[in-house]
């Protein structure tokens, strides 16, 4: 088999890397056995505000705006909905908080997304003294469902192996590479938290943050909108909402545990005060870079091999900006901004 591009991983990250080789009608095929599964856990909310300090989100407004056209593309592919516009109500603490909400409401940047209305209203179930901050134009994307819809459409078109890739079978010649019984000219991988096990990248400085969530049953709390306090509170529909989620930074399993289970319930359990049962209790690994940046870019020694990784606890709306300008970069030696470029690291190698 011949191609220009080997995938390793297919979560957010792989999935848009993916559609810019469909885009750009490059051939291509995607190795993924499904040890990774921080994409398929994760909340899949989108804002471009930091909601304990309510400052802006790194490039957030230009990730959105780049981000919401390529989800609406793929529910066009499968014709199925993977976007729920969303609204936020950050639950206040405080007068000072009311205030600190004021001046940054005010701001040209964020002043789209945050309401200057302080809502006042009672939800039943939700203990709200000091009322609410809202913020629009914001929402969630099904990741889960979109990457299984996504991994179905590849192996059905044979273009998904579904076993471990080994890195050490890679075998590097000047104009590409040879794996097996596939030649290739470059390999981009896009592993998640699997980058740990990569012998070419597994000096970047990743620390991962193991996060959990719960998906509760609760029929008196009735929000079509996202309750954000200690923890959050989505709405999916059908009485269900999601709650999450925990940083753990020393435990690196994907098993959920005891003890998130019981942060996750006694923070909701702080401003939550209508009976729920928990349904679902999920863990996964976010791929975070000690810079809190995504990671994308050649290997400094290995010019046919390249990473896309690192998008942390934002993925949905980083992937896709990532995804084009590593594309490019591979393809027409575009530059890739020194934020996220992999030779920030190039001491490391």
């Amino acid at each position: 088999m011949n191609v220009d591009y080997i995938i390793v991983g297919l979560g957010l990250a792989g999935l848009a890397f993916v559609k810019e080789l469909e885009k750009n009608k490059k051939t291509f095929v995607v190795f993924e056995n499904e040890s990774q599964n921080s994409s398929l856990v994760a909340g899949g909310m989108y804002n471009p505000v930091i909601l304990k300090r309510f400052t802006p989100v790194w490039n957030g407004i230009e990730q959105i705006e780049t981000a919401l056209p390529f989800y609406a593309e793929l529910e066009k592919q499968f014709k199925k909905k993977y976007h729920y516009k969303v609204d936020i109500y950050r639950i206040f603490k405080s007068i000072e908080e009311q205030n600190n909400w004021f001046v940054a409401s005010d701001k040209p940047k964020l002043s789209p997304y945050m309401s200057v209305d302080l809502i006042q209203k009672k939800y039943k179930g939700i203990e709200s003294e000091y009322g609410f901050g809202k913020l629009v134009n914001t929402g969630r994307i099904d990741s889960n469902q979109l990457i299984k819809d996504y991994r179905n459409y590849l192996l059905e078109n044979n273009l998904l192996i579904k076993q471990e890739f080994k890195h050490n079978a890679i075998e590097q010649k000047e104009d590409g590479i040879i794996y097996e019984s596939i030649s290739a000219k470059k390999i981009v991988f896009c592993e998640g938290f699997g980058l740990k096990q990569n012998p070419f990248f597994n000096k970047l400085p990743m620390q991962e943050a193991k996060g959990e969530l719960l998906t509760i049953y609760a029929p008196n709390l009735n929000v079509d909108f996202l309750v954000k306090a200690a923890v959050f509170v989505m709405p999916l529909g059908d009485n269900l909402y999601k709650v999450g989620a925990t940083f753990n930074w020393k435990d690196k399993t994907k098993v959920p545990t005891k003890e998130g289970k019981f942060e996750l319930v006694s923070k909701l359990d702080t401003f939550i005060n209508v009976p729920y049962k928990i349904v679902d209790h999920l863990a996964g690994i976010r791929p975070t870079i000690n810079d809190r940046r995504p990671i994308i870019g050649k290997h400094p020694l290995h010019t046919n091999l390249a990473v896309l990784n690192g998008l942390g606890t934002r993925g949905v709306i980083i992937a896709p900006t990532m995804a084009n300008m590593l594309y490019n970069h591979l393809e027409f030696n575009a530059e890739i901004t020194s934020d996220v470029s992999i030779n920030r690291f190039a001491k490391l190698f």
